[in-house]
């Protein structure tokens, strides 16, 4: 039946992260880190939110574009977390997860043979949302030692004519790596100069430890050229609730909305009565897993140190991304030795583009008990490696 399925599709790769997270499921005993989903339960208040709407029958549609009042409290909240305003009526849409902004937003700004530069290491989503939506990808691989933050040298490199989009991801899935507001003024003459429109995927942005998230929409002359995406996955511990927005210039949220409408209709009614209870009382408990993070990533970076394994210090997300080329495995050998013969589930860098290789993901979205266990069973491998 393959004649059947277009070239397009069959030349995307399965995820790399959700291979692995498939033979954990089918594991006993084992213990995954590479799964990234907050392990807190969504706060009791944003859940209550949910019943009482299912109580009070609302489960109709709501407008395209998501429930007014939950658009209002996006725009508020966003004012006040990256400065930025935005129009409730026409410059936010509500979406299912994320994953379905980034989606909508290739889908809608380009056209067939445009070029989208992604700096890489990346979320492995991407890429076949580029290519789906008809653009080609251009990857910049990006360096540790430059803590993967992406240089005005290394994006005027990747600048063509075709240039249309540049994908900006920070705080960075899978490295941890932030993008400071001088890292980003660094780029802006360069974005300007060549007409580029930045899609800016802040799904992490209140996951931050050394400094507070900045956004490029921030920056001057940015607004008018950036579709921001973000969401309640990771912030308010709603991943299984599939919610996230989008915010755009009116002109371009005009036509994003435009595919929404046919391929969705509108986002879960619950989650969206839900979300308007995160972004009004949820900040105490961003705070609270923002504070048990950190306590995580610290905890892995003494361990990494002592392992001697080495690893840049991550300011972002709820990621480590170790080197481990020492080994002298791949990371896709040593990501599957680990998970058979000592049942501990990573990543492997590889998973995230070409200059992933040599590194593994690890998720501390996991409690301390989980990662102390993963990490004593992790140094076995690494004991029978060294004996070899």
């Amino acid at each position: 039946m393959r004649q059947f399925v277009t070239e397009k599709v069959k030349n995307i790769k399965p995820s790399g992260i959700r291979k692995f997270f498939d033979i954990v499921s089918e594991m006993p005993d084992a213990i995954s880190l590479g799964v990234g989903e907050p392990d807190f339960d969504t706060p009791w208040h944003i859940r209550e939110e949910g019943i009482r709407s299912l109580k009070g029958g609302k489960t109709f549609y709501t407008s395209n574009a998501g429930l007014m009042p939950l658009r209002r409290e996006i725009c508020s909240y966003t004012e006040k977390k990256i400065h930025v305003s935005y129009a409730p009526e026409s410059e936010v849409m509500v979406t299912v997860g994320g994953s379905e902004a980034i989606d909508i937003a290739f889908r809608t700004v380009l056209d067939p043979g445009d070029e989208v530069i992604i700096p890489e290491p990346a979320f492995v989503s991407y890429v076949p949302c580029v290519q789906l939506a008809g653009g080609v990808p251009v990857t910049i691989p990006l360096k540790a030692e430059n803590e993967f933050r992406l240089t005005p040298e290394e994006l005027e490199a990747a600048i063509t004519p075709k240039t249309k989009v540049l994908l900006l991801s920070y705080p960075n899935n899978p490295t941890g790596a932030i993008m400071e507001k001088e890292d980003l003024e660094a780029l802006i003459d360069l974005i300007i100069s060549h007409d580029i429109l930045v899609i800016s995927d802040e799904i992490y942005s209140e996951l931050t430890y050394k400094s507070r998230h900045v956004s490029i929409a921030s920056l001057p002359g940015m607004r008018e050229r950036t579709i921001v995406i973000d969401g309640f996955s990771k912030a308010f511990a709603m991943t299984g609730w599939r919610l996230g927005y989008a915010l755009a210039p009116a002109e371009i949220m005009h036509e994003m909305i435009k595919l929404h409408q046919f391929a969705i209709m509108s986002a879960p009614t619950t989650s969206q009565y839900a979300a308007i209870s995160a972004l009004k009382n949820g900040n105490p408990d961003v705070m609270e897993m923002r504070i048990a993070y950190d306590q995580r990533r610290r905890f892995l970076l003494h361990i990494l140190k002592e392992m001697e394994i080495p690893c840049f210090e991550p300011y972002g997300a709820f990621y480590i991304f170790p080197d481990i080329s020492k080994f002298g495995m791949t990371s896709e050998k040593f990501a599957t030795e680990l998970l058979r013969k000592q049942k501990v589930a990573v990543v492997p860098g590889s998973a995230f583009g070409a200059c992933g290789e040599g590194f593994i993901r690890i998720s501390y979205a996991y409690s301390i008990e989980e990662l102390k266990a993963a990490f004593s069973r992790i140094q076995a491998f690494l004991a029978e490696l060294e004996k070899k």
